[in-house]
């Protein structure tokens, strides 16, 4: 499965970094459940591969789930792991359906986030490099963040399982006030395996789960809602990355938004219950590299657990002339 070119691709990248103004490099860590649960191991190789490289990562972003029975047992190693991140990589974290519940065990039952907000307190967390601020007091649920790398400026900004409605509104409000940054969109549920965003008659919806029952302001929203409501309103917004998603775990999507501008949308998961998983995941994260004069995104998909690639296309491919900022943003 060692895929000798993008070895060397990433040699490469990782000792031509001298024209930091046009390369950036972003790291995927989706669905870290599995490891909370069973094996600690293989989330501390990735950390620790992130850390070992983290002068080459400028920010690394974690798609939820990050536990499976939202339990303490489960928090500490999660929390253990990412602290050492700490002062050396920037990192956000996202809120999926395991991360929240009544109980130990119970999925989005209701929304209750309370361990995931003890453990990562937003008075630690605001301390951290690029933090903003948040949707909603004392609760790191909703957030952005703001973050440059190279000549691009971001708006990166992560959001709960299942947004409500009033958590839509207020991200709108968000990119209004950064009309020139490229937005990010960090999110649990948002596209499908089969390179469509969720919606209705798809497995795994918001709407099938117990918060799905709120109305009003608390109204859930799948994927399709999500870009309807928010993604496709903004010129700027130019990322929207998810996990969740069983089956191959995998699906890529661009999309051109109201202003005419491509939005490159990209599902990643290796949970366990995932077609070939092993070990919950087997370590395997995405490592996106930018290339921002030549206008390319570089997708690779490796394990710091077994030190392997995969090299199929749905795992490894590039996209070509891609807009990372729009014509009037400013540098």
């Amino acid at each position: 499965m060692k895929n000798l070119s993008w070895i060397i691709t990433g040699l490469f990248f990782l000792s031509s970094c001298s024209n930091k103004m046009h390369q950036a490099r972003i790291v995927l860590l989706p669905d870290t459940q599995t490891y909370a649960e069973k094996y600690p191991e293989v989330l501390d190789s990735q950390i620790n591969w992130i850390l070992k490289n983290a002068k080459y990562i400028n920010f690394v972003l974690q798609q939820g789930d990050l536990t499976q029975n939202n339990n303490d047992k489960e928090w500490k190693i999660i929390k253990e792991a990412f602290s050492k991140l700490n002062g050396k990589v920037p990192y956000v974290l996202a809120a999926g359906n395991h991360d929240m519940g009544s109980a130990d065990g119970k999925f989005a039952d209701v929304r209750n986030s309370t361990l995931f907000n003890t453990y990562f307190p937003i008075e630690k967390m605001a301390a951290l490099p690029g933090f903003g601020n948040v949707a909603e007091v004392g609760k790191m649920d909703n957030a952005f963040y703001v973050i440059k790398t190279g000549k691009i400026n971001w708006l990166v900004i992560t959001l709960e399982f299942g947004p409500r409605n009033s958590i839509l509104d207020w991200a709108n409000s968000i990119i209004k006030k950064y009309p020139h940054h490229s937005v990010i969109i960090n999110t649990h549920s948002y596209m499908y395996s089969d390179s469509t965003r969720q919606g209705p008659g798809d497995s795994w919806r918001p709407q099938n789960y117990g918060v799905g029952k709120d109305t009003g302001d608390s109204t859930v929203n799948d994927g399709e809602q999500i870009w309807n409501k928010l993604v496709k309103l903004h010129p700027n917004t130019r990322f929207v990355f998810s996990g969740h998603v069983l089956n191959t775990g995998v699906g890529t999507l661009v999309s051109v938004n109201d202003s005419g501008y491509p939005v490159y949308q990209m599902l990643a998961n290796y949970q366990e219950g995932v077609k070939g998983s092993v070990k919950g995941g087997n370590g395997w994260l995405r490592i996106l590299d930018m290339d921002f004069k030549r206008k390319v995104l570089s997708v690779a998909t490796y394990s710091p657990y077994i030190n392997q690639y995969m090299n199929d296309p749905q795992h490894q491919f590039k996209i070509k002339n891609i807009y990372f900022q729009n014509e009037n943003a400013k540098e």
